[in-house]
């Protein structure tokens, strides 16, 4: 081919083709990575920035900085009250001030709803940028029209490129600004100790639905729980153990508060109730006489149909509601005050026992715990265990037995681990004890093995 020299006007066109194509090019390009709403890359690009920053820049270490504009519950307020306007209204605004802030050269990223996250210039002294991080916030407030009702935090993370994952960087900076929020400054540095903490919270909560399913994994073990006049067995509060797969015995300590919060409560409690009523029901026919204790959460008290399911599971095995006591908390039975109280007068109405577990330490007043048809307070171990510590500690649970008395209420101690914890308890005039004292949790079988021991004891005694 012959080669051809172009005129000024088809350099000019074909300049000008190349510009259209390009410009197609970079439109396709940027088709869904860029937010409609901020106007600012969003997760897509930011994941293939990094991607692209570990490839051509590999081994640096970097900082990456996410910004949280408000919390959940602030969120689920505003919304409620002004529309779905106020949130897009606040992360516009948002946006503008943090392209002005970074200026030219620096990009933000809008990777979620309220989120943004941008990257520290490289080899800065994170001292000094905190403080300039600080300043930020106090921009992103005061610039927007919604600064009294949000509080935005910030969670720094660092990673190395080419090595952390782009999901896995995000992740820990927004776990990073999750623990902003309980900060003075509203800033927060990754901690691993911290996140491997949550992950393994996430795990757990994660492996338990799979353990309701399995029998090995799940199991009650009963602790005795003594009349401290006589020192006589009176009754067992059964307790819930987790022997987990992989990671063990997995503490009540750990897994409960986790489960509690989840719509796995309900199904929790159900299969509890299921084997200690069952256990409940072979002592019975052994000629063991005792109540057993059975601890229940708030979600429980919120369920409309708790207090029947729990008759259903007494006459599934044959075992009369006296027989049986649940607990619940001061603080449990103040998160639905209303429902909770239903729930439980129908219970008291069914002749079941309620008892008040972990008395001291909730925040209920008075008048409620007036209200509530209990007929039993527990002590909290904390309490009985301070004892020790002098006459002022001694004094407070001689006052909590002797107010339990008059709103007349039978005393249950926790947490008795010496004879001398006992013996203090039985001159205040507490009624019952628990603790280390007595006896530890133990498997059924060796429960009926120590409590046939102790009453042959009290009877030659």
């Amino acid at each position: 081919m012959e080669p051809r020299t172009a005129s000024p006007s088809q350099m000019a066109a074909l300049e000008d083709l190349a510009q259209m194509v390009m410009a197609q090019i970079e439109l396709q390009h940027a088709f869904g990575r860029i937010d409609p709403i901020s106007g600012l890359a969003n997760r897509i690009q930011f994941f293939d920035d990094l991607e692209d920053l570990g490839r051509d820049e590999p081994g640096q270490t970097r900082q990456v900085v996410l910004v949280e504009l408000a919390g959940h519950e602030q969120l689920n307020e505003g919304i409620r009250v002004l529309g779905s306007d106020y949130v897009d209204t606040m992360v516009q605004e948002a946006a503008r001030t943090l392209r002005r802030l970074l200026g030219h050269g620096r990009p933000a990223y809008h990777v979620a709803a309220t989120q943004f996250a941008f990257l520290a210039p490289l080899d800065t002294d994170m001292a000094e940028y905190t403080t300039q991080l600080g300043g930020m916030l106090g921009m992103l407030r005061t610039d927007g029209t919604f600064r009294f009702v949000t509080n935005a935090t910030i969670g720094i993370a660092s990673f190395v490129t080419g090595e952390n994952a782009p999901a896995d960087v995000l992740r820990t900076a927004y776990s990073a600004a999750l623990d902003a929020r309980f900060s003075e400054t509203d800033i927060g540095v990754y901690a691993s100790a911290e996140d491997a903490a949550h992950r393994r919270r996430f795990l757990l909560l994660e492996d338990f639905g799979a353990a309701l399913e399995d029998p090995a994994q799940l199991r009650m073990v009963y602790q005795p729980r003594v009349d401290l006049a006589s020192r006589r067995c009176v009754g067992a509060e059964a307790l819930l153990r987790w022997t987990h797969p992989r990671l063990g015995e997995v503490s009540p300590a750990e897994f409960i508060p986790i489960i509690e919060k989840t719509s796995l409560a309900r199904s929790t409690t159900a299969s509890v109730i299921e084997m200690a009523l069952e256990q409940l029901g072979r002592w019975r026919n052994l000629g063991l006489d005792l109540t057993l204790s059975i601890n229940i959460s708030a979600s429980n008290l919120a369920e409309v149909d708790f207090a029947q399911r729990v008759q259903l599971f007494l006459f599934k095995h044959g075992v009369r509601p006296e027989m049986i006591e649940l607990e619940i908390t001061e603080s449990a039975v103040m998160e639905n005050t209303a429902r909770a109280l239903e729930q439980l007068a129908t219970i008291d109405e069914a002749g079941i026992g309620i008892a008040i577990d972990d008395f001291g330490t909730g925040h209920s007043s008075l008048a409620y715990l007036q209200r509530l048809p209990a007929g039993v307070v527990k002590i909290d171990q904390s309490f009985v265990r301070d004892m020790v510590l002098g006459e002022r500690e001694q004094r407070l649970v001689r006052s909590m037995i002797a107010l339990s008395h008059e709103l007349g209420y039978r005393v249950v101690a926790e947490g008795i681990e010496t004879a001398a914890a006992a013996d203090m308890l039985t001159a205040m005039g507490c009624d019952e004890g628990q603790g280390y004292h007595f006896a530890r949790p133990m498997e059924a079988d060796a429960f009926e093995h120590w409590f046939s021991g102790q009453r042959l004891r009290h009877e030659a005694a």
